[in-house]
């Protein structure tokens, strides 16, 4: 870095324009989208940000989204909040669970798929799980973060944990609702039989996703891990020192 000697780097120049032009698009975001809902004046711009990230700083792009999340959360989440009352079947799956930082302070979440049951609750109440869990994530981020990671363990996962459907809500619940809140997802201790399922999901998932999805070979599964996650953050299952802590519990 030229710092030192007062010298601005280009990459610093070009950071400052392209924050510049983020601020000056969430401003007008902003305005267009509390002329159509009043109730944005209650939302952050970091929020109104990250929709303009996931739809390529376009504001009509963004726009729309953000307005369709706004009536989607009305919808699901009326009171403004999800009882764990309201997702009993889920909770009782045991299968998320969320403890640690990576190395860049991003939130860990650890998932079962293999646990996951698709037949108990149905998928309304896996929606509001789905939703209860993204809303417990972002509300415990550490300050100034925005993302977190996740890593899918599959290990033991077979058909009668297969649930397309779910797998679809959950994509579009993350990918329309929460847009740039997952930095990163491991999927690991992958079954060949997985993949028949994950043909039929890829499509749906959009390129930014892609991007911050790994599979790991279970040889270098540790290595991998460590390599974003200390081994004092990372889940004593896969070797840390971090003990799970199930989603719902404080």
């Amino acid at each position: 870095m030229e710092e030192s000697n007062g010298i601005i780097t280009e990459e610093e120049e070009n950071a400052t324009e392209i924050n510049e032009i983020e601020q000056s698009k969430v401003r007008l975001m902003r305005a267009f989208v509390e002329r159509e809902d009043p109730s944005v004046k209650e939302v952050d711009d970091l929020m109104i940000r990250r929709f303009l990230r996931a739809r390529e700083l376009d504001i009509e792009k963004a726009s729309t989204l953000f307005l369709k999340y706004l009536s989607w959360r009305r919808s699901i989440i009326p009171n403004g909040f999800i009882s764990p009352s309201e997702i009993p079947n889920e909770l009782a799956q045991n299968k998320l669970f969320m403890q640690g930082v990576d190395k860049q302070n991003r939130p860990i979440v650890v998932v079962f798929g293999a646990r996951h049951k698709p037949y108990k609750g149905g998928l309304e109440e896996f929606k509001r799980f789905v939703a209860y869990t993204l809303e417990r994530i972002c509300a415990r981020m550490p300050a100034g973060q925005e993302k977190f990671v996740s890593i899918a363990d599959l290990e033991g996962w077979g058909y009668t944990n297969s649930d397309i459907r779910g797998y679809l809500a959950a994509l579009s619940i993350l990918q329309d609702c929460f847009p740039e809140r997952l930095g990163k997802l491991f999927i690991v201790h992958v079954p060949y039989i997985f993949m028949t399922a994950w043909k039929v999901v890829c499509p749906f998932i959009d390129s930014k996703t892609k991007k911050k999805i790994i599979f790991v070979e279970n040889k270098k599964l540790r290595s991998t891990l460590l390599g974003d996650i200390d081994e004092s953050q990372l889940p004593d299952v896969y070797g840390g020192k971090l003990s799970l802590v199930p989603i719902q519990d404080d």
